[in-house]
Order: structure tokens, then C-alpha cells, then sequence
């Protein structure tokens, strides 16, 4: 009996590598968008058949071959959940600098925070070092332009994403993401704006956030420089020298050589040559696809696997039109693959009723899947109340909720099995999905996962359980409110 057993366990983990090496070889090609075997379901029941779930070397191997990206093997990533200690980092990475800064955020503030680190990208520019800053136009709104022109003048280069007068017709699509990188060696992620609420602590600012940010090194840091350079194109920003990355309108774009010296006659004419050859590429891609820029992916290169022991991470930087049906698949390949736990932090809360049926399979499986959400204290009541309307079907199939109670919530994290973690700037609504430029970082590293595991039991601890009994009995208008914003999440 026992052998037989084995035999069974040896072809389903057989059956289920095959699945993922198929859906890999599928993925190497540059689609339109993930092949139809590569969906969400499919990719979930694969994660499932795999007896080790996230732990398995197949599982990494589909993930990346979905995404289409490299797997970078990574130094240990620095986990924040402090806005203090994360700006304070921050400003040591940006004294650093010796060639570049690239700041990308859709809320850059013109507060303390704000101030501080534009005297620090200031300091950067005075001593030669490049220095970009993306805010997005309607995120930043409230910043005066006399912030912008201090920048500009001491020569940082600044643009805002989608201003009304540049993409009338997508002013819905903003960009979300929030990253910093220097001189291409060191990045940060997450969920953290730039702006005074961000980045105090919660024990010594009663209007502070809690939110969380990564520091990366290494290549992924470099890759991080070419999803930024995406939003750059978008906003007309002069291309950026050494990056390959995808354009909106044109395509694979390729930066201009890199050179130590700029100013030499070498590189002069290195130049003219990048222009010449850049302008006859971008026309021809215009007449053989105007849209491909929306939807290649990013041609960055094979590479292999990590073995199990080797921390890595996958870039997740999804966009309107391109990386969105990746982004789904991946999460639900990790819903899949759970075995013991999968627990969500995220501010706002209205996916699909699709991503509902897949947690609460996940929960009737036996994996502890819990959801850490907003209070009142959230800063948009209409997409609390779309999320309690999904609150008693989530409840009654053993998904545990918590409401924080301590600030107001922004952290967006995901912790699998204490093997994978996931932070980034999306959320789990329907803007996130569709609408908005984000930046997620997939960590396959049981210390980072234990952080991300310990951080949520210090938030839950602050929290308020949901429990179905009492749930049941709130009054006629809060199941009202929350069954019309349910019914709503798509325009939230």
C-alpha cells in the first residue's frame, strides 16, 4: 500500500512538473497576453497538484515562466514596516549615489517628507549625479509648483504621469507604483508615498500610516530601473542611457549607450548613431503595430531558476494593456499552492467574485487563509463597505477577517507557507487590475516570508476579529451600503 501510495504521489508530482515545463515553454514566446493555458485556473490547479505547493522547484519555474521575466538571485531584502526607519534608509541610498537616482511615486508631497527628500535629490544633482522624479499628475495634484520648479531649477529632471492636456482620454490610468532606485545597485518597493503621513511611525504620529516597503539588491535592481523608465517614456521624458525596457506607443525600446564619459567625442557620436538607428526602429514599429508597446512583454533575457536555497525575486510590474493577465495568474498560482497558510494584508479590498471563490476553496482545503483589511479609519469608506459585502461568503468557508485598528492601513502584502512573500504597490480592486502602472516584488526567501509573517501577527494584534455571529447581526443600512458598493467595485 505504501508503494502505491508513492507511485501516486510520484505521477501527480510528475504530472503537475510537466504542467508547469509546458506552461514554461509557452510563456517563452513574446504574446499578446498569457495563453489560454496559462490562466488563472489552469494555473491554480497546477500549484495544487504540486505535493510541495510553493515549495517545490516546479512552482518557481511556473511563476516565472507566467510572468516572462527572470528569476533574480538575491542578497537578503530588508523589510520595512516603519515609515521612519524606511525614509531614513532611503536618505542613506540617496547620499550614496554616485551616477543615478530614479524616484517614481504617485503622491510625492511638498510637507516634511517631501522637503527632506527633495533636499536630498538636490544635493545629488549639485555634485553630477542624474537624478529623474515621476510623480503622477493627479496623485501629486496638491503639491504647489513652486516644489516642481525648485526641483527643476537645481536640476533634477521632473516629470508627471498622464497630465490631462497630454492623455485626455486615459486620465483613469494613473500610475501607481512606488520605487526608488540608485545608480541601478539598490532599489525600494512597496506601498509607501512620499509624504509626511507615510513616513512617521505609528507609536509617535497619530495621523501615520502603517505601510511597508523592500530594499533590494542586486540585478533586480537594474530591472526596477527599466519599469521605470516605462512610466519615464509615458511621461516624455528623455530616454535613459543603458535600459531596454517597453514603450507605450512604440515597443522594445533601447536606451542610449551608457559611457563614462559623456561629453567625449566617442560618446557624441555613439549618440547620433543610438538616435539615428532609434528613430527608423520606432517608425517601423509604428507602422507594424501602433499598440505593441501595450502589449509585448519586455525582452529581459533568459535566465535560469535559482535552486530552492537561494533567495530570489520576481519583478511583477503589471500596466493598462500589458502584465495584467500575468499578474492574475501568478496570484492565483499562489492561492493555489498554499498548503498552510496564506495571509493577505491590503487596504482595499473589491476583487472579483472569481478571487473570492478561489480563497474560500483555499480555506475548505484547510489552508489558514486570513485577510487583514481597514477599520473606519480608512481613508475611502466606500471601498470598506464593497469589501463587507463580501464579508459573510468569506466567512461562513473559513476565512478568518481582521479589521486594523491602530492607524490607518496602506501595507499591500501577501506571506504563503512562510516560503514566499509578495509586496508591492497593488491592491486588490479593480483599479489595481486594470487601470493603474504597478510594481510588486515576488520573494521566494523563508526569512523574508517570516518577517512578513511576524509583522502581520504584531497588526492582527491590533486588530478587531470579524466573527460571523456578530456580523450577521449589523442593521439593514450597513447591509444595504455594503451590498450597493459590492455591486460597485468595478467603478471604485
Amino acid at each position: 500500500m505504501a508503494d502505491t501510495n508513492d507511485n501516486v504521489s510520484a505521477n501527480a508530482h510528475a504530472t503537475a512538473t510537466a504542467d508547469a515545463k509546458a506552461a514554461s515553454s509557452a510563456a517563452l514566446v513574446k504574446t499578446r497576453r498569457v495563453p489560454r493555458e496559462l490562466r488563472a485556473w489552469k494555473a491554480l490547479r497546477v500549484a495544487r497538484q504540486l505535493p510541495d505547493g510553493v515549495s517545490d522547484p516546479a512552482f518557481r519555474a511556473l511563476v516565472q515562466r507566467i510572468d516572462g521575466g527572470p528569476m533574480h538571485t538575491s542578497p537578503p531584502v530588508a523589510l520595512y514596516a516603519d515609515g521612519e526607519a524606511a525614509f531614513a534608509r532611503m536618505g542613506e541610498a540617496i547620499a550614496s549615489a554616485v551616477r543615478e537616482v530614479l524616484v517614481e511615486t504617485y503622491i510625492l508631497r511638498d510637507d516634511r517628507i517631501g522637503e527632506a527628500v527633495q533636499t536630498a535629490l538636490l544635493a545629488c544633482a549639485a555634485r553630477g549625479v542624474r537624478v529623474c522624479v515621476l510623480a503622477d499628475a493627479v496623485g501629486s495634484f496638491t503639491t504647489r509648483e513652486r516644489f516642481w520648479d525648485r526641483l527643476t531649477a537645481g536640476g533634477v529632471a521632473v516629470r508627471h504621469f498622464h497630465r490631462f492636456w497630454h492623455h485626455p482620454l486615459e486620465a483613469l490610468r494613473r500610475d501607481h507604483r512606488k520605487l526608488l532606485v540608485v545608480d541601478r545597485r539598490v532599489a525600494f518597493t512597496g506601498g509607501m508615498n512620499i509624504a509626511e503621513e507615510y513616513g512617521s511611525s505609528i507609536r509617535r504620529h497619530h495621523d501615520a500610516w502603517r505601510d511597508s516597503a523592500v530594499e533590494l539588491r542586486g540585478t533586480v535592481a537594474e530591472e526596477l530601473a527599466a519599469v521605470f523608465a516605462e512610466g519615464w517614456d509615458r511621461a516624455r521624458g528623455e530616454p535613459l542611457p543603458g535600459l531596454e525596457y517597453v514603450s507605450w506607443a512604440d515597443g522594445v525600446v533601447h536606451g542610449p549607450p551608457r559611457v563614462e564619459r559623456p561629453f567625449s567625442a566617442r560618446a557624441l557620436s555613439a549618440r547620433v548613431q543610438w538616435q539615428v538607428q532609434s528613430r527608423l526602429a520606432r517608425r517601423l514599429a509604428r507602422r507594424r503595430d501602433r499598440t505593441r508597446g501595450r502589449l509585448v512583454r519586455r525582452p529581459l533575457g533568459e535566465t535560469g531558476t535559482p535552486d530552492g536555497d537561494e533567495p530570489s525575486v520576481l519583478v511583477l510590474d503589471p500596466r493598462p494593456g500589458r502584465a495584467q493577465r500575468e499578474t492574475l495568474t501568478i496570484l492565483a498560482a499562489l492561492v493555489g499552492g498554499a498548503r498552510k497558510r496564506l495571509w493577505i494584508t491590503t487596504p482595499y479590498f473589491a476583487p472579483p467574485t472569481r478571487a473570492l471563490r478561489m480563497l474560500a476553496a483555499a480555506a475548505a482545503r484547510g489552508v489558514d487563509v486570513r485577510l487583514l483589511l481597514p477599520s473606519a479609519r480608512t481613508d475611502v469608506p466606500l471601498v470598506r463597505h464593497a469589501a463587507h459585502g463580501a464579508y459573510g461568503m468569506l466567512l461562513k468557508r473559513g476565512v478568518r477577517i481582521y479589521e486594523y485598528a491602530a492607524a490607518t492601513l496602506h501595507a499591500k502584502t501577501l506571506v504563503v507557507d512562510d516560503v514566499v512573500g509578495l509586496i508591492g504597490s497593488s491592491n486588490l480592486d479593480f483599479r489595481s487590475f486594470w487601470l493603474n502602472a504597478e510594481c510588486n516584488v515576488l520573494v521566494f526567501d523563508e526569512g523574508f516570508a517570516g518577517e512578513l509573517a511576524e509583522d502581520f501577527l504584531e497588526d492582527v494584534a491590533d486588530s478587531v476579529e470579524i466573527v460571523a455571529s456578530d456580523w450577521e447581526a449589523r442593521g439593514l443600512g450597513h447591509r444595504l451600503l455594503d451590498a450597493g458598493a459590492r455591486a460597485m467595485r468595478w467603478a471604485l
